[in-house]
C-alpha cells in the first residue's frame, strides 16, 4: 500500500518507476480521489466545529435554533457518511497497486530477463530426461500421483514410505536449522485467514482467483497460499518498539494455490501443486535496514541447498517479473537434470513497508514517532520442490537413491534402494 501523497508527487516519479513493471498508474484519478477526500474531511469538520458553538452558545433555548441545530446534526452526519465513502474509494484505489521496484532492479517482464548473481552446491549434474522426479519418485515407490488423482484430481501428490518420511525429515531439517542457527522463532499457525489478513500482505483484492476460499458461517476464510500471510499479519495493528528489531519468524504450514492462468506450465510431477508444504521464513525491521536484512535471509536460504548438496542459482528478478507486495526479490533456482533447466525453488524479496501500511505494523523510534514497518519473506525451503531436486541430483547409477549427509539422521536411513526399501 501506498501514501497517495507520495504517488501523486512529481519528484517521487511514481508513474514511471511502475511502468517498469508493466503497471500504468493514473495520476489524475488518485487526485481527483484525494480532492473529494480532503473536500469531505475540511466539511464535516466545519459542520462539526460549527454544531460545537451552537451548543456552546446556547442557541437551542428556542424552537428556531433547535431546528437550526438539527439540521447541522443532519448536515453533519451526511458529510461523515460522504467523508467515509470517499476514504474507501480512495483505499480500494490504492490497494490495487503494486509496490514501486527499486532502482538497482533491472529491466524486463520475463525470466529469461533476470540477472544471474552466482551459483552455489556441487557442479550440476548432467541433464538426462531419465532422471525427472516423477519417473524417478515413482519406480522408487515413494511418489504416486495417480492416487492422487482419485482423491482430488489433478495437481494433488501422494508420498508414502521412505518419500513420506523424506518430507518429514525436510520440514524437521529445516525448522531445526532456521530456529537452532539462524535465530528465527518458529510459530505454529492458522491455516485459514480472514480478508482482512489477506488485504494486509497483498494477496487480495488483486488475486482472488489463485486463492482457495471457504465460508464459515457468515463470513469467507481463505486457505492460507503461503505462511508469510499469517506470519506477516502476527502484528497487524500493533506497534513494535525499535529495540524489539528485527523481528524473525519461521513456520511450516501446508500452502494452497488455486494456480489460476498456469495449466500446461510444470504439470508433471510435484513442480506446481494445489497443495504442498513449505517453510517460510518472515523477518520485520526498520526502513532503513531492510536490504541488509535481505541479504541476510538469502543466505539463510541459501545455506539450506548447501547443506543439502544440491547444485543451484541465484538470479535477481526483473521488474516487471516480481510478486505484487515486493520492490526487489531474489530467486534461487535448483537445477533440475530432469527438466534440463533451473527452476524456482526459493523467493526472497524485500517489501520495503508496502505490506507494514497495509497491514498497519508500525515501529515506535527511539524519538517517539510512529512509522511503518518494513517486511521481509522468503520460502526455505518448499518440501515438495527440495525433494524433487534431491530425486533428480542424488540418483545413482544403480537406481538407488542416496541422501546428503545432513539429513541421514533426520530420515533414519542413507540410501532408499531401487525396490523401495532403505538402508544405512
Amino acid at each position: 500500500m501506498h501514501d497517495v501523497r507520495e504517488l501523486t508527487d512529481p519528484e517521487e516519479n511514481a508513474a514511471p518507476r511502475l511502468a517498469r513493471r508493466g503497471y500504468e498508474l493514473r495520476i489524475q484519478q488518485l487526485e481527483k480521489a484525494q480532492r473529494r477526500r480532503s473536500a469531505a474531511v475540511t466539511r464535516t469538520a466545519n459542520l462539526r466545529a460549527e454544531l460545537k458553538r451552537a451548543s456552546q452558545g446556547g442557541r437551542e433555548a428556542d424552537a428556531e435554533a433547535r431546528e437550526e441545530a438539527r439540521q447541522l446534526r443532519d448536515q453533519a452526519k451526511t458529510a461523515a457518511a460522504e467523508e467515509r465513502a470517499a476514504e474507501k474509494q480512495l483505499q480500494q484505489a490504492l490497494l490495487t497497486i503494486p509496490n514501486i521496484p527499486l532502482d538497482e532492479v533491472p529491466d524486463g517482464f520475463l525470466e529469461k530477463d533476470a540477472v544471474e548473481v552466482r551459483r552455489g552446491g556441487p557442479p550440476p549434474v548432467a541433464a538426462d530426461e531419465t532422471r525427472h522426479h516423477a519417473l524417478l519418485g515413482e519406480q522408487l515407490g515413494i511418489l504416486d500421483s495417480a492416487r492422487a488423482s482419485k482423491l482430488s484430481g489433478a495437481r494433488f501428490s501422494v508420498a508414502r514410505g521412505p518419500g513420506a518420511r523424506l518430507e518429514r525429515a525436510l520440514g524437521d531439517f529445516f525448522l531445526d536449522l532456521h530456529t537452532s542457527a539462524h535465530g528465527y522463532t518458529e510459530c505454529s499457525v492458522p491455516f485459514l485467514v480472514s480478508r482482512e489478513t489477506m488485504t494486509g500482505t497483498g494477496q487480495l483484492p488483486k488475486f482472488e482467483d489463485d486463492l482457495f476460499v471457504t465460508r464459515a458461517g457468515d463470513r469467507d476464510l481463505f486457505l492460507i497460499p503461503t505462511a508469510e500471510v499469517p506470519l506477516t499479519n502476527l502484528f497487524a495493528q500493533e506497534v513494535i518498539d525499535a529495540n524489539r528489531l528485527p523481528i524473525a519468524l519461521t513456520a511450516r504450514t501446508p500452502c494452497f494455490r488455486a494456480e489460476a492462468g498456469s495449466y500446461g506450465r510444470d504439470t508433471r510431477g510435484v513442480l506446481r501443486l494445489h497443495q504442498f508444504e513449505k517453510v517460510e521464513l518472515v523477518r520485520i525491521c526498520a526502513q532503513q535496514d531492510a536490504q541488509q536484512e535481505l541479504a541476510l535471509m538469502l543466505r539463510h536460504a541459501e545455506e539450506c541447498l548447501q547443506l543439502l548438496e544440491l547444485s543451484y542459482r541465484v538470479v535477481l528478478l526483473p521488474a516487471g517479473d516480481m510478486g505484487f507486495s515486493a520492490r526487489m526479490t531474489y530467486d534461487i533456482e535448483v537445477w533440475l537434470p530432469g527438466a534440463d533447466a533451473f527452476r524456482e525453488i526459493s523467493s526472497v524479496s524485500d517489501c520495503g513497508t508496502f505490506q507494514g501500511r497495509r497491514a498497519g505494523i508500525r515501529i515506535r523510534t527511539p524519538d517517539g514517532r510512529k512509522v511503518p514497518a518494513a517486511t521481509l519473506n522468503g520460502s526455505a525451503l518448499p518440501i515438495g520442490r527440495t525433494m524433487a531436486a534431491l530425486i533428480e541430483q542424488h540418483r545413482q547409477p544403480d537406481g538407488s537413491l542416496l541422501m546428503p549427509e545432513a539429513l541421514v539422521s533426520y530420515t533414519g536411513f542413507r540410501r532408499i534402494l531401487p525396490d523401495g526399501s532403505t538402508t544405512l
